[in-house]
């Protein structure tokens, strides 16, 4: 009888793609539940936002064509994305498809990782990657700045919710990204039977794919968002272990939170 779970490792041992599971078979079932598992948590963070955004739930999303219901403060619908992401993962547990992933020796250099991206990530400051943005323009940052400051700063929001912020964006969403993008997309974008690709099988047109999209995600920031999309894959590949993406990931969350609040660039947050 075929397994409840598929295999992180299969037919694709090789590296490339065998034949997908027919539609409706147990190992099809099985694949669409652990992708499900990979994905909703990052998709419901995602949601909320687009949920509160198109419903101008909170002050920020006024327009000159409609005006914010006021039901949330934004720091009030980050805390309610925080609390549904880790909810999601506690319940789901993607983890469970990567057992024996995670190794002591792995820590040092996913935390070497997560202070580089930082470094690229804000030392030069913020004006130097608006350069860089490929569609040109960029932001006014010191209005980003002000603005940011006025939704996210303690002073702004309380210690509760900063604490509550910065939880969201060193553990909820680090962690929901990388097992979205890099234990999920990375292979999945290959054969819908992600988990029978080995987790270190480096395919280029895929790596690059998902790290340009990881990149997108964060608009006018895209540069520095390529650079960490592609360090945190080939963490991922070089390591083939999850928790050592997530680590990076949420070092460099805390240290930009950690910066932004000891140096005001609050367009970073």
């Amino acid at each position: 009888p075929a397994p409840s779970e598929p295999p992180a490792g299969g037919p694709a041992a090789a590296g490339a793609p065998g034949e997908p599971a027919r539609r409706g078979t147990p190992k099809a079932r099985a694949m669409t539940r652990a992708a499900a598992r990979h994905a909703a948590p990052f998709l419901l963070w995602i949601g909320v936002m687009l949920v509160g955004q198109l419903m101008h739930l909170t002050p920020s999303t006024a327009t000159e064509e409609a005006a914010s219901v006021d039901l949330l403060s934004d720091a009030g619908l980050y805390a309610v994305r925080t609390v549904l992401a880790l909810g999601a993962l506690a319940l789901l547990r993607p983890w469970r498809h990567h057992p024996g992933a995670f190794r002591p020796a792995h820590v040092l250099p996913a935390l070497a990782v997560g202070a580089a991206v930082f470094a690229l990530w804000a030392l030069p400051g913020a004006a130097f990657w608006e350069g860089l943005c490929p569609w040109g323009g960029g932001r006014d940052l010191a209005r980003a700045a002000a603005e940011s400051e006025a939704l996210w700063s303690p002073r702004a929001t309380g210690w509760p919710l900063f604490a509550v912020h910065l939880l969201g964006s060193g553990v909820a969403i680090a962690f929901a990204e990388e097992f979205f993008w890099r234990a999920y997309l990375l292979r999945a974008v290959r054969t819908p039977d992600f988990l029978d690709l080995p987790v270190g099988a480096f395919h280029a047109p895929s790596f690059l794919a998902v790290s340009a999209v990881f990149a997108a995600e964060h608009g006018a920031l895209f540069a520095p968002g390529l650079l960490a999309g592609l360090a945190y894959g080939a963490l991922f590949l070089r390591t083939r272990d999850v928790w050592a993406a997530c680590l990076a990931h949420a070092a460099t969350n805390l240290l930009l939170g950690v910066y932004v609040l000891a140096t005001g660039h609050w367009e970073f947050w």
